[in-house]
């Protein structure tokens, strides 16, 4: 299963990178990763008009997009459009961060996965 990773580089930057999740041998649920740890879930929805300047994820978190679009920038222009069942490790805690951004005129929700 694909995952984009969004992470700080050792030049303060965020950049991104696929990473590949492994999945283990088929059962009866179908193929299933190892667990990975957390603490807590949370649920947010924002307007269709949503921006949010140069920001940091505010701890290592997955977040799951649920409904609309976002495109995710780093400082040195790179762009990802997130859309609905797309996955983000958010992982650039330190450094410059990235921009979020609206790219439809729906609203959009989605769930952050706060990680160990």
């Amino acid at each position: 299963m694909l995952v984009t990773r969004i992470y700080t580089g050792d030049d303060g930057q965020s950049h991104f990178e696929d990473i590949d999740i492994e999945m283990g041998e088929p059962g009866l649920g179908g193929l299933l990763s190892d667990p990975w740890a957390a603490s807590a879930v949370q649920f947010r929805e924002v307007p269709s008009e949503y921006l949010l300047d140069f920001h940091c994820a505010p701890r290592r978190q997955l977040v799951v997009n649920l409904t609309g679009s976002v495109e995710i920038e780093t400082g040195s222009g790179e762009t990802r459009l997130m859309g609905p069942g797309s996955i983000l490790l958010a992982d650039d805690t330190t450094g410059q961060g990235h921009i979020s951004r609206h790219v439809t005129d729906e609203p959009r929700s989605c769930l952050f996965i706060h990680l160990d």
